[in-house]
């Protein structure tokens, strides 16, 4: 029976799996995004999630004990440094994974797995929605003013309706004298 044993193991042996993970988790903290396969991102979300809680204390232990996992010393530095600054106030769930569809040769399910606090574009869309007001009936002040006709056209546009006025009542007039 397979009572509490949750971990995929992806068809690999221990050592294989466990230097694919440091490698895609410093790939991953690096770069902020990384595209794989669906499996290998849930099985990376759960072994970088907790690095990055680690990474919150910056402390020589810390340090190490991180290290220990990535084994790579810029990684370190760069989830240190500036990841950790960004997820300070964040409980949790500092990952997101979006679903891509099936690759071409194999059609294994991809996705693309995303530190969430880096995604400018989904940052960018969730301040256009805080800014948007309600709609109202009626205008204000200053859209009026922008809206408002400059006094310059309005005169043109008068005096050209004049002249258009004037040279229709000019044949007219050439009519009644004819008579």
């Amino acid at each position: 029976m397979r009572h509490s044993r949750v971990i995929n193991h992806l068809g690999r042996t221990s050592s294989h799996r466990k230097s694919m993970l440091a490698n895609m988790a410093s790939s991953l903290i690096l770069h902020k995004r990384i595209t794989t396969t669906t499996a290998k991102a849930k099985a990376l979300k759960t072994y970088v999630e907790p690095l990055i809680t680690k990474s919150k204390e910056d402390s020589t232990h810390s340090r190490r004990v991180v290290f220990s996992y990535l084994k790579d010393k810029e990684a370190v530095s760069e989830l240190f440094r500036e990841v950790s600054v960004k997820v300070a106030e964040r409980p949790g769930g500092y990952t997101r994974i979006l679903k891509t569809g099936n690759r071409i040769g194999d059609n294994a399910e991809m996705c693309i797995l995303e530190l969430v606090d880096f995604n400018e574009a989904m940052l960018g869309g969730g301040e256009a929605a805080k800014t948007r007001s309600t709609r109202r009936r009626r205008t204000s002040s200053k859209k009026k003013a922008e809206t408002a006709v400059p006094e310059k056209h309005v005169k043109e546009t008068a005096a050209a309706a004049e002249e258009t006025k004037e040279a229709e009542a000019e044949p007219e007039k050439a009519a009644d004298d004819g008579k």
